[in-house]
């Protein structure tokens, strides 16, 4: 993953609505889910739900499938692991990141 894309995923998900869109669709899983769910499981209205995918679609945080007359919108976990990687990529100054009995990540840094 680029600086780039790194900073267009990071802005994409900066906006509540759009990482509660994200997180829905992480759990959601390879099974995905409609707008018409989405929107109403997150009680958004479909005009502003379609613009915050358009935007997660755009920073390739979530991916978008035509079944019939249906859209099915499911989170790109390829993507989303590679902005994890990028972010963590020299944690701990490149050694094995430990975590503490407080939940505090490079503990032995």
């Amino acid at each position: 993953m680029t600086e780039d894309q790194a900073v267009s995923s990071l802005a994409a998900l900066a906006h509540a609505q759009r990482l509660r869109v994200f997180r829905s669709l992480v759990v959601a899983g390879f099974e995905g889910l409609t707008p018409s769910v989405l929107a109403e499981r997150l009680d958004v209205a479909r005009n502003a739900l379609s613009f915050h995918l358009k935007e997660l679609a755009h920073a390739g945080l979530v991916t978008v499938e035509q079944q019939g007359r249906h859209l099915i919108y499911r989170a790109d976990y390829a993507n989303m692991n590679a902005l994890m990687g990028y972010l963590t990529e020299h944690c701990c100054q490149g050694s094995t990141c430990e975590v503490d009995a407080n939940g505090a990540a490079c503990a032995d840094c």
